[in-house]
């Protein structure tokens, strides 16, 4: 029968993963294995199950018990953490309105390459991907991967500069889509590689040459990334002059731009398979 240990003081030492490690302490906390991440409420926890992540530690509010212990049906022996909201709320620092976190063990990185060869081989239509140039904002990344995985894009990449895709805050406003659609960092001259594997380079940026992304030619490619770049200073010159096109959204009211994650949303769509 699974233990449930009820927690009446926020400094409980089980809990330290939820209340004393930051970002990178959690990163780094298993080396030189992966090491860990937060995921929050039970439709998030489920999807990181789903995608094979292993729990560690799972704390809940009282009255989800019962969910949590359904939730770790393939893990009988781990214990349930669980508490009063008002105790969950010290631990988290804010009211968590679906009551339950989970710190769950990293898996070793996907390589890149690997992924885009996986995606070229599964995919005998067109394959749309999405590529963030040091996209640093963690809340811009989870809404960019909420909307890659609901429009169709085949995967996700990640330039080294880019906001970490586990982080806490990350996987919250992806709603756990970080889990259900594939995505790696790519290194070096990640243009060049994508260029050698048939790719199409479309580059989201205000330049005089762009074109609309309505464009038809767009949605006519076999193989397309889309480049988004960073919330400051878009993407970098090196990376328009090597796009083999530059796109706009058109606006008005003199508005220059979309946030970068409103963007994607519309890119997204527009150049759908």
């Amino acid at each position: 029968m699974r233990q449930i240990l009820y927690i009446t003081e926020p400094g409980h030492p089980e809990l330290e993963v939820f209340t004393a490690l930051n970002e990178p302490q959690l990163y780094h906390y298993c080396e030189p294995s992966p090491g860990l991440f937060i995921a929050e409420t039970p439709n998030v926890v489920r999807r990181a199950l789903d995608a094979g992540y292993e729990p560690v530690c799972m704390l809940c509010e009282e009255s989800l018990v019962r969910t949590a212990d359904e939730i770790l049906t393939g893990y009988p022996d781990m214990p349930i953490h669980s508490c009063a909201m008002d105790v969950l709320k010290q631990i988290t620092g804010f009211s968590l309105t679906h009551g339950m976190l989970c710190s769950m063990r990293r898996k070793t990185e996907k390589d890149a390459g690997e992924l885009l060869r996986q995606i070229g081989c599964e995919n005998e239509s067109a394959v749309r991907i999405a590529v963030l140039e040091d996209v640093v904002n963690p809340t811009n990344a989870g809404a960019i991967f909420r909307s890659a995985a609901g429009l169709g894009m085949d995967a996700v990449f990640l330039t080294e500069g880019c906001a970490d895709p586990l982080q806490r805050r990350c996987i919250r406003v992806s709603m756990g889509t970080v889990f259900q659609i594939p995505w790696a960092i790519i290194k070096g001259d990640w243009i060049a590689r994508l260029h050698e594997e048939g790719y199409r380079i479309a580059a989201m940026a205000l330049e005089k040459d762009s074109i609309q992304v309505s464009d038809p030619s767009l949605k006519g490619e076999d193989r397309l990334a889309i480049v988004l770049g960073s919330e400051g200073y878009g993407l970098k010159k090196e990376t328009i002059l090597e796009s083999d096109a530059t796109v706009l959204i058109p606006m008005k009211h003199n508005v220059d731009s979309l946030n970068v994650a409103a963007a994607a949303a519309v890119a997204f769509w527009e150049m759908r398979k």
